[in-house]
C-alpha cells in the first residue's frame, strides 16, 4: 500500500470524529497527495485514532511501514498546555478478512499490538503569511511474524499538532536469480529482521550438481547471501553469459545437420567403434543415419577435472598409459609431491652439496657449503645436518646427543651455513650435510650428502648449573654443586666467589676447593650472601655460574635449632646402640648362613615360606638386603629394572650421600608420564657404595603403603645408576612443618599423625 498513489479520498476510519482530519496537501516535490492532520493541543486528554483499510498480507512474514510526517514544536505554540505532545503511536491488528467496523476492534492498545512510539527528528516552528514551513520526517518501522490473511494499521495521537503526509506499507523479497549455475526462485524474507530463509536451487539446462545441496539464503533486506553448492556444465557444454547458460560445443558426422547431437563435445569420424577409447553413437536426421564418436583425451594429454577446460599435454618427465587419462604418471626416477598440482612437471631428488668448508674454534664449529649442482628441478631445496661422534677414533661412530646446539637449526636449513656448539673437547666428529627437497621422501634412495670430518680442540669447562646449601650456622655456610654439564677435560679445582648482598661484587672474596663442596666461614650472622662458582681444567677457568643467594642463621635461629636437635642427639645415641646390636646379630646369622650349601635366593624363598606359616595372620616378613651376598639379587627380587630411555632428568634439586638428587619425568610403555624424584650414584663409586646405594631400593621395594614413599624402579644396566621414586613436592615432613609453623589446625595435625603412625606400622 502507498497512500501517495491514491487519486481519491483515502477514507480511513477516525475516532473520535473530532480528531484526525483528511485533507489535500503536497509532498516535498509539491505533488498533490491526501494527508491526515490533527492539532487539538488546547484540549486535554486527547486520544485520537486513525485506522487504515484492510491490507492483504500476500504471503509476507514481516511487514515494513514507511511514514512521512511533520510535527509542530510545542514550544512554538503560544499558551500551549503541558499536555502537548510531539510523538504518536503505531499499532497493527491481524484478521482473516475485512471485519473491522467503527467500533471494532476496540480503540485501545488491547487488542491492537503496539509497534513503536514514533518521534520526529525535526519539528517546525516558523509561521509566515504563506502558511506553516514544514519539515518532513521519514521513519520506517517493521513488525512480524504475521500469519493471517491481512491486517490493519492504526495511528494514535494523544495531544500533538502533526500531519501524517504519506504511508507506504511493503515487504521484502529476494528476486529470481541464476547463481553458481543454478536457478533460485523469488523468495520472501523471514519473519525477523535477522532471519535467513534457505532457498534450494535447481541446475540450469545442461548442467549437473557438483556440490550438494545447492542453496542460497535470503536475508531480511531482500538480499541473497551465503551461497552453498554449485552446478557445472556437463561434459560437452561450456558456460557462457556469465555462467547462466550451458551451450553445447559438439559436432556431428558427415551429412548431419549442424545442430544435431550438439551436446557432445568431442567427435571423430572414419574410425571403428571401440578403438582408441571411442564411443560410437548413431544419429538420424531426415531418415539418414550418421555416426558420432565421443572420444577421451588422446595419448600424451590429460584432463583432471570436470568442466569446460580442454585436454592438455602431459608436463615434463611424465606420460600417460592410456587414452582418457585424468593424470600423467611420472617417469622412472621422477616424482610428484603430495601437494604438487597435476600440471606441474615431475621432479627428482637433488645432488649432493658442494665445497664444504669447516672452521673449528675449541668446541664450536662453523660449516659452510655451496648448493648442489642439480636441485632436482624444484625450488623447495633445504638442508639437514647429521652429527656423528666418533670418540677417540676407535669403534663405530654414533649419533650425537641432545646436548649439541645448532644455529639456526639442525633440520630444514634454507641457507648453506650453520653454527654448531657444545661439542665435546678432543673428540672426532663426522658431519653429513644432506640436500633434500619436496620429493626426497618419495624416492627409495637415501638423500645425497657431503661429509666432513673434524676434531675439536681443548676448551674450558661450561658453567656450573646449580648450587645447593648443605648446612649453615651463624657464621658459616656449607655449599655443594654439581659438575659442569660439559667439563671438557679433568676438573682440577673450583673457584668460589662470594660477597655480601648489600655490597658491590667488587668486594668479592674468592676461595678455591679441590672438590665440589666447601664451607665458607667468617660470615656475618643473619646476612645474605651472593655466591658464584666456576670450574678449572688445563684449558683454564670456565664461566661463573649464575648468582645464588644464601643466608646465615641468626642467633635466635641457632639457639632454637640446638634445642630441637637435643632430643634427636639422645635418640640417635640409643639408635646407634640398637644398630650395633643388630649388626652383631646379622654377622652371626651371616656366618652361619655361609655353611649351608644352597643358593641364597633358594634360602630366602624357603625362609619366607617357613615363616609365613608360623606368624600372626596379616603380618609381613621383610628381608634385610644385606643378608644377600650379591646385592644385585636383592635388587632384582624387590625392585623393577627401568630402561634408561624412559627416564628424563630435568633439574638437580639436592645432593645426597651417594650423589645428586634430581627431579624429572618417567614414561613407561603403555602408561602415562609421571613426575618423579631421581637419586643418582656419583661416578667413581666403590663396590661398597654401590651396594649401600642399591640396598635402599631393595628396602623401599618391599613396601606398598600410601603413607610410605613409593619406589618406581631402578636403573642398574646404564650409567649413572639411579633409584626412581615418587616425587614429594613439599619435601621432607619435618622441614615442611617448620616452614609452616602455626598454620595448621589441630584436626590437620592429628590427620598427619595418623598418617605417620600408619606408615610406621607398615614398616
Amino acid at each position: 500500500m502507498d497512500s501517495t498513489t491514491a487519486t481519491a479520498e483515502l477514507g480511513w476510519i477516525v475516532h473520535p470524529p473530532s480528531g484526525w482530519e483528511e485533507v489535500s496537501g503536497y509532498d516535498e516535490n509539491m505533488n498533490t497527495i491526501r494527508t491526515y492532520q490533527v492539532c487539538n493541543v488546547f484540549e486535554s486528554s486527547q486520544n485520537n485514532w486513525l485506522r487504515t483499510k484492510f491490507i492483504r498480507r500476500r504471503g509476507a512474514h514481516r511487514i515494513h511501514v514507511e511514514m512521512k510526517f511533520s510535527v509542530r514544536d510545542c514550544s512554538s505554540i503560544p499558551s500551549v498546555p503541558g499536555s502537548c505532545k510531539e510523538t504518536f503511536n503505531l499499532y497493527y491488528y491481524e484478521a482473516d478478512f475485512d471485519s473491522a467496523t467503527k467500533t471494532f476492534p476496540n480503540w485501545m492498545e488491547n487488542p491492537w499490538v503496539k509497534v513503536d512510539t514514533i518521534a520526529a527528528d525535526e519539528s517546525f516552528s516558523q509561521v509566515d503569511l504563506g502558511g506553516r514551513v514544514m519539515k518532513i520526517n521519514t521513519e520506517v518501522r517493521s513488525f512480524g511474524p504475521v500469519s493471517r490473511s491481512g491486517f490493519y494499521l492504526a495511528f494514535q495521537d494523544y495531544g500533538g499538532c502533526m500531519s501524517l503526509i504519506a504511508v507506504r506499507v511493503f515487504y521484502r523479497k529476494c528476486p529470481r536469480i541464476i547463481q553458481n549455475g543454478a536457478i533460485f526462485q523469488e523468495t520472501l524474507s523471514g519473519a525477523e529482521s535477522t532471519s535467513l530463509v534457505a532457498a534450494r536451487g535447481s541446475c540450469i539446462a545442461n548442467a549437473e550438481e557438483v556440490d550438494v545441496p545447492i542453496k542460497l539464503y535470503c536475508n531480511g533486506d531482500g538480499e541473497w547471501l551465503v551461497p552453498i553448492g554449485r552446478c557445472m556444465c556437463k561434459a560437452g557444454f561450456e558456460a557462457v553469459e556469465n555462467g547462466t547458460v550451458c551451450r553445447g560445443k559438439g559436432h556431428s558426422g558427415t551429412g548431419a545437420p549442424a545442430n544435431a547431437w550438439s551436446g557432445y563435445r568431442a567427435w571423430q569420424l572414419g574410425s571403428q567403434a571401440g578403438k582408441g577409447g571411442d564411443l560410437e553413437l548413431t544419429g538420424r536426421h531426415s531418415g539418414k543415419a550418421f555416426p558420432i564418436y565421443i572420444r577421451g583425451c588422446p595419448s600424451g594429454t590429460f584432463k583432471a577435472n570436470q568442466g569446460d577446460e580442454a585436454c592438455t599435454h602431459c608436463p615434463i618427465n611424465s606420460r600417460t598409459t592410456s587414452e582418457g587419462a585424468t593424470n600423467c604418471v611420472c617417469r622412472n626416477g621422477y616424482y610428484r609431491a603430495d601437494l604438487d598440482p597435476l600440471d606441474m612437471p615431475c621432479t627428482t631428488i637433488p645432488s649432493a652439496p658442494q665445497a664444504v668448508i669447516s672452521s673449528v674454534n675449541e668446541t664450536s664449529l662453523m660449516l659452510e657449503w655451496t648448493p648442489p649442482r642439480d636441485s632436482g628441478g624444484r625450488e623447495d631445496l633445504v638442508y639437514n645436518i647429521i652429527c656423528k661422534s666418533c670418540g677417540s677414533g676407535r669403534g663405530a661412530c654414533t649419533r650425537c646427543g641432545d646436548n649439541v646446539q645448532y644455529a639456526p637449526r639442525q633440520l630444514g636449513l634454507t641457507e648453506p651455513r650453520i653454527y654448531i656448539s657444545d661439542l665435546l673437547a678432543h673428540t672426532q666428529y663426522t658431519f653429513e650435510i644432506q640436500a633434500v627437497n619436496g620429493v626426497t621422501d618419495q624416492s627409495p634412495f637415501s638423500p645425497q650428502f657431503a661429509s666432513v670430518n673434524i676434531t675439536t680442540n681443548q676448551a674450558a669447562p661450561s658453567a656450573v648449573s646449580i648450587m645447593h646449601q648443605v648446612s649453615r650456622t651463624v657464621d658459616s655456610i656449607t655449599l655443594s654443586w654439581s659438575q659442569p654439564d660439559q667439563p671438557n677435560g679433568v676438573i682440577l679445582d673450583y673457584e668460589l666467589q662470594y660477597y655480601e648482598k648489600e655490597l658491590s661484587e667488587y668486594n668479592a672474596t674468592a676461595i678455591k676447593s679441590p672438590t665440589n663442596t666447601v664451607t665458607v666461614q667468617g660470615l656475618k650472622a643473619g646476612a645474605i650472601y651472593v655466591f658464584q662458582v666456576r670450574a678449572r681444567t688445563v684449558a683454564g677457568y670456565g664461566r661463573y655460574s649464575g648468582k645464588m643467594y644464601f643466608q646465615t642463621m641468626t642467633e635466635a635461629e641457632y639457639q632454637t635449632s640446638i634445642q630441637e636437635k637435643l632430643p634427636l642427639i639422645v635418640g640417635s645415641s640409643a639408635a646407634a646402640l640398637v644398630f650395633l646390636i643388630a649388626v652383631v646379630v646379622i654377622a652371626i646369622v651371616c656366618n652361619r648362613r655361609r655353611g649351608f650349601e644352597r643358593a641364597d635366593s633358594e634360602y630366602t624363598d624357603k625362609l619366607q615360606h617357613y615363616t609365613s606359616g608360623h606368624m600372626t595372620p596379616g603380618m609381613k616378613i621383610y628381608i634385610d638386603p644385606f643378608t644377600y651376598e650379591d646385592p644385585n639379587e636383592a635388587v632384582r627380587e624387590f625392585a623393577k629394572e627401568i630402561d634408561i630411555s624412559c627416564v628424563k632428568i630435568e633439574q638437580v634439586i639436592g645432593a645426597g650421600e651417594f650423589g645428586e638428587v634430581c627431579s624429572g619425568h618417567l614414561k613407561l610403555p603403555g602408561k602415562r608420564e609421571i613426575f618423579v624424584a631421581i637419586k643418582t650414584l656419583k661416578s667413581g663409586y666403590t663396590e661398597k657404595q654401590r651396594r649401600d646405594f642399591l640396598s635402599e631400593a631393595s628396602i623401599m621395594g618391599q613396601f606398598d603403603h600410601p603413607n610410605v614413599i613409593h619406589l618406581e624402579g631402578v636403573v642398574t644396566k646404564s650409567t649413572p645408576v639411579m633409584i626412581i621414586t615418587e616425587f614429594m613436592e613439599n619435601g621432607s615432613l619435618d622441614s615442611f612443618l617448620r616452614q609452616n609453623d602455626g598454620q595448621f589446625t589441630v584436626i590437620q595435625l592429628v590427620g598427619m599423625l595418623r598418617g605417620i603412625a600408619a606408615g610406621m606400622k607398615e614398616t
